[in-house]
């Protein structure tokens, strides 16, 4: 089967001679429903179309466009064993190529949020089962056999009674003249008759390429006739040029030319932030040009943001009573007549997302098209913001994407993508790659949001929490786009753990007080879970040590029985999209997964002095992980982390060995910003500007051992949930509860940093010890 016109060099990727092209009627497979969740809420929803995924080849070859982005989760692979298990293609006969930014083709195609596979799986099952039957259908009318008598096994088709087979390839042409099946006519394959979906032993597609390094990133691309661009962007998020000079950048070799970009006002959405281009014969000229410029910059309203000032302000609005988004009780009352009260407040920086590749982009805009290469998670969005600054018809602009070194959220941004498009637009239409370099990358990002988290609670005579009270405070991601200028987090970023939460405690209260944007927010690998499950986390440590409890013990109990929950009953009318009688919270998921982690890390074993466990659970887009952290302190205070294992309840796997490599590669990414991950401003300027500002865990700090312990589903009737962020949120809190078993002390900031001082400090402005906490007895 071919993909047609899937880019404009299809016949060089092999789709175009001797392919066979099925038609489809409009509306194939897709059922209609009055209220829509998943795949179907989403902006173009997804497609079962077999036209759109699948190519052979007269040689057999099988060609299984991928429409998501690749950007090491493993996307290109899991599609690709979906589609051909049903299929029933043999792996060795498999090729994957990448599909264009084409929503109205693919479907939605933006890969954030763990719903590549969440979403996509049921359709992509139906378009490898009706490629396969079809291939059934051609080969019965070659043998002019009734159809129940052939099988596809093994990418052919064989008939049983008399042991002919018919190779895929040789059915491609007289399968384009059958009609293309009904759903009802469809026969799904049985989890037990899987070949490749939920088999670890199934191998990364791209796995060669990649370690010979004739993989294809945003930062390969080349074409004939390039020009080679950066651009100094204003510091301050709301900045302008106010006037440049730039005789001297013009001598150096290689420069061709220095012009503006415009900057819009804020917010900016996903428009460039503007700036002075430097154009030049190569990319280091253009550096060098960039670096003697002489800029004088019109700051804005955001020229005295500073970090600490600002963090001082959301401490001060933590405290005091903000929107209330859940009450259920009578918190005050209850905690009037406890017998013990603990509050304490927690603290999370901004963050960088910092991917090892980062953003670039290659356009060409000439005779009226635009065409871009580009490391993206969003081609649709970028192709969207082309037509919009280019005024060309959709039609016209073509969005390539190339594998991603790193994403995790920021490259769902197009701003980069723009600035290359623009920029070929004035050299008259010359090719250009627009780099971004490391401290572009840091200094201009669309940052994590900064937070500060206030919780209280009251613990009866018997020890038991009676009342509990959480006050988020975060600039929220709407900041980015709205120009009524937003304040408060929205119910998707509450549904992150706070408003989900599913404590069996009877009086509860959470509040969201308003907090001010004065940088770019944005999306990040677990995004507003992570400052959410710190705090919650942590908290629960807290409160069992104030009760004389044992951690784990003291978790299950709070979360209650085993049951589930409609999210809309807790306060959460979100629900990550998903339909909540698919996807209510599971209190059951939630025991399973901590009772698990305990038992492997050895939970309840004594320690020798300096040494630690701690604990922590989340659930996070519809999945579920608890963690425990084992830490080793010196008398140095250095920190080191032997071991970590991570229980994870994402549903079925598809494609196990992601899942695994995803739980380990969240316990690092979680482990870096726990550490040493933080981005702080001053006068409106980020400060961290490279990473010898902006650390990221080595070898050295990360843990020696991660053990990753998949809490399987039962079988493949149960909803596929969210693998690539789960494993970050709760690894912060786990690792801070280690340290206080190991230590006695107890860190509400991130980050911890790489050492660990035994005694308190409780002198600075913003002491990250027990001094922001407060345990009493009620008042008599």
């Amino acid at each position: 089967m071919s993909v047609r016109n899937a880019s404009r060099r299809a016949f060089v990727l092999g789709l175009g001679a001797g392919s066979l092209v099925l038609a489809l009627a409009p509306g194939f497979l897709n059922a209609q429903e009055a209220k829509k969740y998943g795949g179907d809420a989403i902006p173009n929803g997804t497609r079962d179309d077999p036209r759109v995924f699948i190519a052979i080849a007269e040689d057999g070859t099988v060609t299984i466009v991928c429409h998501r982005s690749e950007m090491g989760q493993g996307v290109r692979t899991s599609i690709a064993m979906v589609i051909a298990d049903e299929l029933e293609a043999d792996w060795s006969r498999v090729k994957v190529v990448q599909a264009p930014g084409d929503e109205a083709r693919f479907g939605n195609q933006n890969t954030i949020a763990s719903r590549s596979l969440r979403h996509g799986f049921a359709p992509l099952r139906r378009a490898g089962a009706a490629a396969r039957r079809m291939l059934e259908a051609a080969a019965a009318a070659s043998w002019s056999v009734p159809l129940s008598e052939v099988k596809a096994q093994n990418h052919s088709v064989v008939h049983a009674s008399t042991a002919r087979r018919l190779d895929y390839g040789a059915l491609a042409k007289r399968a384009s003249e059958q009609p293309v099946p009904p759903v009802s006519q469809l026969k799904l394959k049985q989890p037990e008759e899987f070949r490749y979906i939920g088999r670890a032993q199934t191998k990364p597609i791209d796995d060669v390429d990649i370690v010979r390094g004739s993989a294809h990133y945003g930062i390969d691309t080349r074409l004939d006739g390039m020009l080679y661009a950066v651009i100094a962007r204003p510091p301050v998020y709301g900045g302008k040029v106010a006037w440049f000079n730039a005789s001297e950048s013009r001598k150096v070799p290689g420069v061709l030319e220095v012009f503006t970009l415009y900057s819009p006002p804020i917010p900016v959405g996903t428009q460039p932030l503007g700036g002075v281009v430097v154009v030049a014969n190569n990319t280091w000229a253009a550096i060098k040009g960039r670096e003697r410029l002489e800029i004088h910059w019109d700051d804005g309203i955001n020229a005295n943001y500073d970090s600490s000032n600002y963090r001082t302000e959301l401490e001060s609005s933590a405290r005091n009573s903000g929107v209330v988004v859940r009450d259920e009780g009578d918190f005050d009352e209850a905690l009037t007549g406890a017998a013990q009260r603990v509050t304490a407040e927690y603290y999370i920086p901004h963050l960088s997302h910092a991917p090892m590749e980062p953003p670039c982009a290659v356009a060409r805009v000439a005779d009226g098209n635009c065409e871009v290469w580009a490391c993206t998670q969003d081609p649709q969005s970028a192709r969207n913001l082309l037509v919009k600054l280019l005024g060309l018809p959709i039609e016209r602009v073509t969005v390539n994407v190339t594998l991603l070194g790193g994403g995790f959220g920021r490259k769902s941004r197009p701003d980069f993508v723009a600035e290359a498009a623009l920029v070929s637009r004035t050299m008259a239409g010359k090719p250009v790659k627009l780099t971004w370099t490391r401290e572009d990358d840091l200094v201009n990002d669309y940052f994590h949001t900064v937070s500060v988290e206030h919780l209280q609670a009251g613990l009866d005579a018997s020890r038991k929490t009676v009342a509990w009270l959480h006050r988020t405070v975060a600039p929220t991601i709407a900041s980015l786009g709205a120009a009524h200028d937003p304040q408060h987090e929205l119910a998707f970023e509450l549904g992150m753990g706070v408003t989900d939460l599913p404590f069996a405690i009877p009086n509860i209260r959470l509040e969201n007080p308003a907090a001010a944007a004065h940088t770019r927010i944005s999306w990040f690998r677990g995004v507003n879970n992570i400052p959410h499950a710190f705090a919650i986390q942590s908290f629960v440590a807290e409160l069992a040590a104030a009760a004389g409890r044992d951690h784990k013990d003291f978790l299950l109990e709070l979360l209650g029985p085993p049951r589930t929950i409609d999210p809309a009953a807790l306060g959460d009318k979100n629900n990550t999209g998903e339909d909540p009688n698919i996807y209510p919270v599971d209190v059951g998921r939630w025991r399973r997964v901590i009772e698990t982690v305990a038992k492997k890390a050895g939970w309840g074993r004594t320690l020798p002095q300096g040494q630690g466990l701690g604990i922590a659970a989340h659930r996070c887009e519809l999945s579920y992980a608890a963690i425990v952290v084992e830490v080793h302190i010196g008398t140095d205070g250095k920190l080191v982390i032997p071991r970590v294992d991570i229980a994870v309840d994402c549903g079925p796997q598809v494609n196990p060995e992601r899942v695994r490599a995803q739980m380990e590669s969240g316990v690092v990414w979680g482990i870096s910003l726990a550490m040493l991950g933080e981005i702080t401003f001053k006068k409106g300027r980020a400060q961290q500007t490279n990473f010898h500002q902006y650390r990221v865990a080595r070898n050295t700090e990360a843990p020696r051992e991660i053990h990753v312990h998949p809490v399987a589903a039962d079988d493949f009737t149960r909803p596929l949930s969210g693998v690539g962020e789960v494993g970050v949120p709760p690894v912060a809190p786990a690792l801070a509860n280690a340290i206080f078993a190991a230590t006695g002390r107890r860190l509400r900031a991130l980050p911890f940093g790489d050492t660990i001082s035994t005694t308190l400090n409780t002198t600075t402005k913003h002491a990250n010890s027990e001094r922001s906490v407060t345990i009493s007895p009620a008042p008599k």
